[in-house]
């Protein structure tokens, strides 16, 4: 039987993370189903991934977004981030946030790249807490970052 993994996307965002979340999780195993729940702005990911959990009965959730410059926008990021852990915390699953700010990025290529890379990254983080948790535990202290290069563990 298929694992349910929930994937929760904005329109706010400026890039289709959702896709480049899906296409990677099918690369990665054919036992899982994916519903995907897409929804205006950031804080609208809360009860989004709320409810793909409870009415969908998915294992696990990614929530994608793209906070934009301004300072309202990382104050939205951020009080979507506390509704997004007091989500994971009422339904005692894994929700994987998974957010991009648009001043992380150089250009509108390198903000694509970030994006999509950070997606897959994190795609292949939810295969490892469904199928294989012990490889994550193999590189806990390792610096390992989602997106952007690895910076490496403070000591070897």
């Amino acid at each position: 039987m298929a694992v349910k993994v929930g994937i929760a996307d904005t329109t706010f965002a400026r890039v289709d993370m959702a896709s480049a979340a899906i296409k990677k999780l099918k690369e990665l195993t054919p036992k899982i189903k994916i519903i995907r729940y897409t929804v205006p702005g950031i804080k609208d990911l809360p009860v989004a991934c709320k409810k793909l959990i409870e009415e969908e009965n998915c294992e696990i959730v990614m929530a994608l977004g793209m906070p934009g410059k301004e300072e309202k926008d990382k104050v939205c990021a951020h009080e979507a981030s506390q509704g997004i852990m007091m989500a994971q915390l009422m339904t005692n699953k894994h929700i994987i946030e998974v957010f991009v700010h648009e001043d992380e990025a150089k250009d509108e290529k390198e903000l694509e790249w970030l994006a999509k890379r950070r997606a897959e990254e994190h795609a292949e983080n939810v295969y490892y807490l469904l199928f294989n948790r012990k490889f994550l535990e193999k590189n806990a202290g390792k610096g390992l970052r989602q997106g952007f290069e690895d910076v490496g563990p403070a000591r070897e």
